[in-house]
C-alpha cells in the first residue's frame, strides 16, 4: 500500500470530490481516479460511493479512514523529529486565539517565516475549546489559548499575561449601570473570555444575560460603540485597535483581569523541530506591548 495513494484517499475524503481533490493535490483529475481504483483494488472493496454532487465513504472508507489518517500523520511527525534541527522543514499548523493572532504573532511569523522558509506554515483562529479540540484531533501541531487547560492529555507551556478590561459604549461612565440587565457581545461558544465575562456578571447577580455572538473583533468592538453591549477584550487589543475612541475602558480587579495564554501540544507528540523554533521566535519577539509581564521567566499571552 503506497503512501501517496492513502494521501489521495485522504484528500478525497476531505473534498467529497474528484475534482476538488484534484485540484487540492495539483493533479489531474484522471491521476486521481486511477489511484484511488487502484487502492480499492488492492484492499478489494469500493471505498466511494459516487452521487450527482461528488463522493461519500462507504462503510470500508470509514474503516479505512482513521488508519489512513494515523499513517499519514505518523509519516509527518517522523519526517519532522529526525528532520535537520538547524533547518526545520514540512508542514506546520498552529492555531491561535483571534485575539492573539491580531496582537502577537504578526512579528513572531515574520521572523519565523526568514528563518524557517522550508516549513510549510498554516494558521487557524478560533476559540480555546475548539482549538484544544484540534490539537487533541491532530489537526494542528499546537495551539496558543486561553489557560489554564489542565488536561492530562495536553501539554501546557506559558507564554503571555494579559490585562483584560470592561468594554462600554463612550457614553457609558459606570459600567454598573450596564451590568445588571447586560447584553454581551463575544466570540462563540467556547471563547474562554466569553466564559470569563458570563461568570463575572453571575457573581454580580446578573439574570437574563444576552448574547450576541461576533465572528471578529472589528464585529465586537464597532457594536460595543454602538452601544449595543458590553465586551471583555484585552487591554492592549483595545488601545491599539482604529475604533477605540468610541468606546470606554473600564479597569477590573486584579483577579478578573489577569489571562494567561498558553501553547498546548499532545502529551504523546515529542515537539518537532518546526514547533520548537517557533516556540523560540513566539519569546524573543523584541516588540512586546507594556501591558505583558514575564512571568516564570517567559513572556506570556492570553485570549
Amino acid at each position: 500500500m503506497e503512501l501517496s495513494d492513502l494521501r489521495i484517499f485522504l484528500a478525497v475524503a476531505r473534498t467529497r470530490g474528484i475534482t476538488r481533490a484534484a485540484q487540492e493535490l495539483h493533479t489531474v483529475q484522471s491521476n486521481v481516479s486511477a489511484r484511488i481504483r487502484a487502492l480499492e483494488k488492492q484492499l478489494g472493496a469500493p471505498l466511494f460511493r459516487r452521487h450527482a454532487r461528488g463522493v461519500a465513504l462507504t462503510h470500508t472508507g470509514e474503516r479505512l479512514l482513521p488508519y489512513a489518517e494515523r499513517i499519514s500523520r505518523l509519516v509527518d511527525e517522523a519526517q519532522q523529529v529526525v528532520g535537520d534541527e538547524t533547518d526545520p522543514c514540512g508542514p506546520l499548523r498552529i492555531g491561535s486565539l483571534e485575539t492573539t493572532a491580531g496582537l502577537r504573532l504578526p512579528a513572531v511569523l515574520a521572523a519565523f517565516a526568514e528563518d524557517c522558509p522550508r516549513v510549510d506554515f498554516s494558521l487557524v483562529t478560533g476559540p480555546t475549546e475548539q482549538l484544544v479540540r484540534d490539537v487533541l484531533a491532530y489537526r494542528l501541531d499546537g495551539a496558543l489559548v486561553s489557560g489554564p487547560v489542565r488536561r492530562p492529555d495536553v501539554v501546557e507551556t506559558p507564554l503571555f499575561e494579559e490585562r483584560l478590561v470592561l468594554v462600554t459604549a463612550r457614553r457609558v461612565s459606570d459600567p454598573d449601570t450596564v451590568l445588571h440587565d447586560p447584553r454581551i457581545l463575544v466570540f462563540r461558544t467556547g471563547c474562554s473570555y466569553r466564559r470569563r465575562l458570563e461568570s463575572m456578571l453571575h457573581a454580580r447577580g446578573a439574570v437574563g444575560v444576552r448574547c450576541m455572538e461576533f465572528g471578529t473583533l472589528e464585529g465586537i468592538i464597532g457594536c460595543v460603540g454602538a452601544g449595543l453591549g458590553i465586551s471583555l477584550l484585552p487591554a492592549a487589543v483595545v488601545e491599539r485597535h482604529a475604533s477605540r475612541e468610541q468606546i470606554r475602558v473600564h479597569e477590573l480587579p486584579e483577579d478578573e483581569g489577569r489571562a494567561e495564554t498558553v501553547f498546548v501540544q499532545r502529551v504523546d507528540a515529542p515537539p518537532s523541530p518546526a514547533v520548537t523554533r517557533f516556540l523560540t521566535h513566539v519569546r524573543a519577539v523584541e516588540q512586546v506591548p507594556p501591558v505583558l509581564r514575564m512571568v516564570g521567566g517567559s513572556a506570556t499571552a492570553t485570549g
